[in-house]
């Protein structure tokens, strides 16, 4: 509880909802990389697909009508890119394979990089040409 003149603390991002241009293209490359990453599906219809795990979740869209088709651009005003934190730096290396066996997009290869101390990390596109990433910081990193 706070009260006046006090902060609080959140507990971490809940959820991220993520706009599809081709919800069914996009709903078959994030039913496979988060089930990899460990989250479970709770949600898949015709237009969401929302999973759980590692304290958060992550859903894909559909676009609106009006939308479908539209491209991303990462620069715009909006969403630059999303950052998975894994727990071993090797399963950075683990995702990599994975993402060349399905024909991923990498945008760089696994890193190290100067963020933070230990910070190790591979950056790769979904199909709309959204950045997501999954780092390593060892110990608590910069979330301490």
């Amino acid at each position: 509880m706070t009260t006046k003149g006090q902060t609080m603390e959140v507990n971490g991002i809940a959820h991220v909802f993520l706009t599809a241009s081709n919800f069914e293209r996009s709903r078959e490359f994030y039913s496979r990389l988060l089930p990899y990453l460990g989250m479970k599906p709770v949600i898949d219809s015709d237009a969401v697909y929302y999973c759980v795990g590692g304290r958060t979740a992550v859903a894909i869209r559909a676009p609106s009508p009006e939308h479908a088709g539209a491209a991303f651009e990462q620069n715009r005003v909006g969403l630059h890119h999303l950052c998975f934190r894994a727990r071993e730096r090797a399963d950075i290396d683990a995702l990599h394979g994975f993402l060349c066996s399905i024909g991923t997009t990498i945008v760089h290869a696994p890193r190290e990089d100067q963020w933070a101390p230990g910070y190790y990390s591979l950056l790769f596109e979904d199909p709309d040409g959204i950045r997501l990433e999954l780092n390593h910081v060892p110990g608590k990193g910069l979330l301490g």
